[in-house]
């Protein structure tokens, strides 16, 4: 990229795992790019065939990602919310 270009990223779900068998990670994609192809990073996984459904997400990861501009898909942002991961509030310095 070039300096000052942004890429238009966005947290979602790639999926993985054998036909019937659905694994999801959370990654962080150029939403250009296919849904299972190549991605920037991983910040976690998803296993819908677990009871409950395992998510695992670095919150750190995430975190940093949105501050930086990355939009969460529909579903990632409800697996956020849920983990508790919040949104980072913009922040008001009084300078």
């Amino acid at each position: 990229n070039k300096k000052g270009k942004i890429m238009p990223v966005r947290i979602r779900l790639s999926r993985g795992g054998a036909k019937k068998r659905p694994f999801y990670r959370i990654v962080v994609a150029d939403q250009r790019k296919p849904r299972d192809g190549a991605f920037v990073d991983q910040l976690g996984h998803y296993n819908p065939r677990m009871d409950p459904p395992e998510v695992v997400i670095d919150a750190d990861k995430a975190r940093e990602w949105m501050r930086l501009g990355a939009q969460p898909s529909d579903a990632v942002r409800r697996m956020i919310e849920k983990a508790e991961v919040v949104t980072p509030e913009p922040e008001t310095d009084s300078e």
